[in-house]
Formats: structure tokens, C-alpha cells, sequence
């Protein structure tokens, strides 16, 4: 999940992103509309966070915005206006939600994994594939009936390929909807993290690497099938490029 957060309260700013990192969200952090709108042309975010008086461009014009584009996030208006005509007048905008400040932080993740499903084109909420089962919700993974421990990179890590199967997704497009904008480019963090994960569900393997193509969960078709050698009849997916050193 990518989180675009825009407010101009520099530390408020600061301690609402990393609460929602150590929830497994990637965020990306705007103190102004001009900021915030050139990060909505650059990135697809599923949830962006907005606070109403913002510098540059205002708040109500940046929601405009952002509901007229076609592949639109979803948007939780953030702020401290918080009568029931604010509340009308902001939802009118064509804001997805409103929270009022002060608020109650796990009520605003509940708030934001709900617009997350909510989003056109979000996928079943249990995912299962190769003898898997993540619940994003609940935060859980088994496999094979045996519950399975992971830290939250790795959980959104493997929710990600889960996402994106049967297709690939390369180092580059997992640090992009993982991290956030200021991972660094040339960091292993991405293979060190797939190994953690690999360990963790065990064997058989169920995440596979094609040097040169990226990261997938296995299918029905890949028993017997080496890893790191892609099948010849298996599609090359989103994400398609250069995967950086693997683990």
C-alpha cells in the first residue's frame, strides 16, 4: 500500500509517516499542495491523506484534482475543520473520508486499509496462491495450515508479489510500492529481505527469482522447477526489468 501524505505541520507530518511505515505502508510525504501535486504526477499512490489549508495549492483544489484523474486514489481528508458542514462541504469535494484532528491513530489506519479495498480495482481481501493465505486485514499468513511469522517488509513484500501474480515484479518495483520514495536505488535491501521471507515460509519454494526479470510466487506449473529458472510458457509481468542482485 502507497500513502501519499500532504500537511503542512512539518511534525505532525513526520510522526502520522512513520506510524503508518511501522504499519507496513509505504509513504511518501508532501508539506504543500505544488509538492503534492508533482508527486501525484510522478507516483500511483492507493491512499492519499490531505490536509485541507495547505500552502501553494490549497487543499479543496488538490482534491479536485485528484478525483478527476482516471486512475484516481482514494482520499481521507485530514483536518482540523471538523464541524458537520466541514465534513459535508469536504466529502462534496469528492473525498473519499474525512477525519477530523485531533485523532485517534489506529482509528486513522483502520480508516486507510479500509479506502485501500475500497479502491477500484483492489483485489479480494484474503489473498491465496501456492498453498498461501494472507490476510491484509488481520495482518496474518499461512501456509499450509501452519501460521507463518513475518516482519512487516516481508509481509509487504509477499502481498505484493501476491498482487502481481502470475507476473513478475523486479527489485526496483518492490523498493517503489514497499518502501517509499527515499529508498535508495541501489540498496540489497530488497534480496535480503526476499531471503528473510523464503526462510521463513519454507520449502518448497514459493517465491522464485529470473535473473534479469524479477521476483514471483510460484504457480501450479513450476513443481520440479529449479529456482531462479524461469519457465518458458510463464509470462513476464508488471514490474519487468532489471531485479538488482537477488537473495
Amino acid at each position: 500500500m502507497r500513502i501519499l501524505l500532504v500537511e503542512d505541520a512539518g511534525s505532525l507530518a513526520e510522526v502520522v509517516a512513520e506510524g503508518l511505515r511501522d504499519q507496513g505502508m509505504a509513504v511518501d510525504v508532501a508539506y504543500d499542495g505544488l509538492t503534492a501535486a508533482a508527486k501525484l504526477d510522478l507516483n500511483t499512490y492507493d491512499v492519499v491523506l490531505l490536509d485541507r489549508d495547505l500552502p501553494g495549492i490549497h487543499g479543496d483544489t488538490l482534491c479536485r484534482m485528484i478525483t478527476e484523474r482516471d486512475d484516481r486514489a482514494m482520499v481521507l481528508m485530514l483536518t482540523a475543520a471538523g464541524e458537520p458542514g466541514d465534513r459535508v462541504s469536504g466529502l462534496t469535494l469528492g473525498a473519499d473520508d474525512y477525519l477530523a484532528k485531533p485523532f485517534h491513530f489506529p482509528e486513522l489506519v483502520l480508516r486507510v486499509r479500509s479506502l485501500a479495498r475500497r479502491r477500484p480495482g483492489a483485489r479480494a481481501r484474503v489473498l491465496r496462491a501456492a498453498g498461501l493465505e494472507l490476510d491484509p486485514v488481520r495482518r496474518t499468513v499461512v501456509r499450509d495450515g501452519r501460521p507463518v511469522e513475518l516482519s512487516v517488509k516481508e509481509f509487504s513484500v509477499l502481498e505484493a508479489l501476491l498482487h502481481a501474480r502470475p507476473g513478475f515484479l523486479s527489485a526496483e518495483a518492490l523498493l517503489e510500492r514497499v518502501w517509499d520514495e527515499n529508498a535508495d536505488p541501489f540498496t540489497n535491501t530488497v534480496a535480503v529481505t526476499v531471503g528473510r521471507l523464503r526462510r521463513k515460509l519454507g520449502g518448497p519454494p514459493v517465491v522464485l527469482t529470473t535473473p534479469g526479470v524479477g521476483y514471483r510466487v510460484a504457480g501450479p506449473d513450476d513443481a520440479g522447477t529449479p529456482q531462479g529458472r524461469r519457465r518458458p510458457d510463464v509470462p513476464k509481468g508488471p514490474g519487468r526489468g532489471s531485479p538488482g542482485p537477488f537473495g
